[in-house]
């Protein structure tokens, strides 16, 4: 990785300018040309090590989405993740250390939606997916600092607060918002004037486009927007989803204080789906190897006391579909044919 790579994927994950030559901006931030900065990511695109550079949506400010599973016997596992891949509401889909073993997200435009694409994907392949909606977050962020490994648990960091779905704030018509999101959802273009091409594509100004987004990121519909990387190319090849047993009335403390350490990456509460699912509170540790992860995992149980909180650690194996969130439909996309598996 040039040294230019390196700062464009670690410095520019967050805060992106919102003017009509963002990249010029960014060059002149690292003394080099714009030219250079277009080429480096796009070369970065290729080499996977960014999914894209654009927006990362709060979960529910914007469509309606659920982590969702199945349980698959090792035979049927490829085939039935081809067909959960094949549906656009689908970003994320990964195979992991679990009876539970396939796990992926849908987002969709709305509730119904992704209820219809659960559906589907029952009775395509003849198993019941566990629906498992967000409830509450405590800290969501993908964002990895690449200058230095994981601190672990810092019982000094900050708590960094969970929030409830912020209300709606628009300064474009509804239908043109809806039009920016679809717009920018799968990244933004790397031109010299991105904005502008969006507007154009969409029948806005190159100004509304930009004020339009900055409306999204100041109502917190959009998280962060930057350079999103991807974590296994850049050498963060264990991640493990570590599921907690926490008794109700003290799922949102622990929540809070588990979420605020830096190892945790994700932390969030969803439902128990009883008898078959009994964990309430989802974290997320991203590491390099698995001896790391599962150290971070003993120092977060010894710092919040959970030696004796029923809990497992799912670790991924396969990675069968990781992109960005579709959030608005493409009117002309026709719907992909979904073959039966059943039987």
């Amino acid at each position: 990785m040039t040294d230019l790579e390196f700062h464009l994927l670690n410095d520019f994950q967050r805060d992106f300018p919102l003017v009509p030559a963002p990249f010029g901006v960014i060059a002149g931030r690292l003394d080099t040309s714009e030219a250079g900065v277009l080429e480096a990511l796009i070369r970065l695109q290729a080499c996977g090590k960014a999914s894209r550079v654009g927006a990362v949506f709060r979960p529910h400010s914007v469509g309606s989405s659920t982590l969702a599973a199945l349980a698959i016997p090792a035979e049927k596992l490829g085939e039935v993740a081809q067909l959960v891949s094949s549906y656009a509401e689908v970003n994320h889909n990964y195979e992991r250390e679990h009876r539970y073993n396939l796990w992926f997200v849908v987002t969709a435009p709305d509730e119904a939606r992704v209820q219809e694409v659960l559906g589907e994907i029952e009775s395509g392949t003849g198993y019941q997916p566990l629906h498992l909606p967000m409830l509450e977050d405590f800290h969501i962020d993908l964002g990895f600092d690449l200058s230095q490994p994981h601190k672990g648990c810092n019982t000094a960091a900050p708590k960094k607060a969970g929030s409830a779905f912020p209300p709606p704030y628009r300064t474009l018509p509804q239908s043109s918002e809806t039009a920016l999101i679809g717009a920018i959802q799968q990244g933004l273009p790397l031109v010299p004037y991105p904005f502008a091409k969006i507007g154009a594509g969409i029948g806005l100004a190159e100004n509304e486009v930009i004020s339009g987004l900055a409306s999204l990121v100041e109502r917190g519909a959009i998280k962060r927007m930057g350079v999103v990387v991807r974590h296994h190319e850049l050498g963060y090849r264990a991640n493990a989803m570590v599921v907690w047993d926490i008794p109700d009335d003290q799922a949102s403390a622990l929540g809070q204080r588990i979420g605020s350490f830096d190892s945790v990456t994700l932390c969030y509460r969803r439902p128990r789906r009883l008898p078959a699912w009994r964990y309430n509170l989802f974290t997320m540790i991203h590491g390099r190897h698995r001896d790391e992860v599962l150290s971070l995992v003993a120092q977060l149980k010894e710092h919040c006391g959970l030696e004796n909180v029923a809990h497992e650690v799912l670790f991924s194996c396969r990675r069968f579909k990781q992109c960005g969130a579709r959030y608005v439909a493409n009117p002309v996309e026709e719907r992909r044919a979904v073959s039966t598996l059943a039987g």
